[in-house]
């Protein structure tokens, strides 16, 4: 697994500032950008990528563009839908550089400064009952956005995921971590694949290898089994319940997103490609 930094976006002709209500603006037929996050709403099966261009909605070809261009490197939701990120700034956005951590209840048509700005790009971002949990070089906790408290372990995070339950997994490239404490500790988990994203769906933990081979736990990320996989290279995942047996799961690539509805033993392209 590679970690490479993204700079300031490219001005498109999206831009909006950050504070302004923004109509979804046409975009192409898949983003083009970096993907860096999820965020999939089972309710209504509603798929948003946060990219190197800011945050699209990609449920229906064309791709839309919601909000203003930023870099959204951490991205997270949390329970009730709210929205949290991180990056850097694009052109005629009112925000510093680094962004710092950003908030939006509005399903990213705004957002709005919490907390470090000028100071921390979190490149992962996770969400339990108990708060946020975040990577800037170390894993840094907060029970509301505004105040952190350095992790006791070090975890060179590349990927967070976690549960309302306060499980929290963290893909490296010396393999999976965890903690029981939204983030507080850490441990590492032997013999597992070499995950780099991981999600939840309840306390059924749900994880891709950089090949795109899916893999599952039932027990919150301690043991897993080998599920199918998916065409190219993974850039995120999401996963929900459909009912008490079967969890929906989906895998952006590059290319376009891929889902599956029986456990992750097979995926189909979801609508369009790009």
């Amino acid at each position: 697994m590679l970690l490479s930094a993204c700079t300031t976006p490219a001005s498109t002709s999206q831009d909006t500032p950050a504070g302004t209500p923004a109509e979804s603006a046409s975009a192409a037929d898949y983003p083009s950008g970096h993907i860096h996050g999820m965020s999939v709403d089972p309710g209504t099966n509603r798929i948003l990528l946060a990219t190197h261009d800011g945050l699209f909605d990609v449920t229906q070809s064309p791709a839309q563009q919601v909000g203003p261009t930023i870099d959204l490197m951490g991205f997270t939701t949390t329970s009730d839908g709210t929205l949290y990120a991180s990056g850097h700034p694009g052109p005629g956005t009112d925000l510093p550089d680094p962004v710092g951590l950003i908030t939006s209840t509005d399903d990213g048509r705004t957002w709005e400064p919490v907390s470090r700005q000028g100071e921390t790009d979190f490149h992962a971002l996770a969400a339990t009952s108990d708060g946020l949990i975040g990577h800037e070089g170390r894993i840094i906790t907060s029970p509301d956005g505004h105040h952190w408290t350095v992790a006791a372990d070090n975890v060179p995070a590349y990927n967070l995921a976690g549960a309302s339950s306060g499980t929290v997994l963290a893909t490296t490239e010396e393999g999976l971590y965890r903690s029981e404490d939204s983030g507080a500790t850490w441990k590492t988990v032997p013999d597992t694949p070499l995950l780099i994203f991981t999600t939840f769906a309840g306390d059924t933990a749900i994880g891709v290898t950089p090949d795109g081979t899916v893999h599952a736990s039932s027990d919150a990320g301690l043991t897993w089994e080998q599920r199918g996989a998916v065409e190219g290279e993974p850039a995120a995942i999401a996963a929900a319940h459909t009912n008490d047996e079967t969890h929906r799961i989906w895998v952006a690539t590059a290319e376009g997103i891929e889902v599956s509805s029986d456990n992750g033993a097979t995926f189909q392209p979801l609508g369009f490609q790009r």
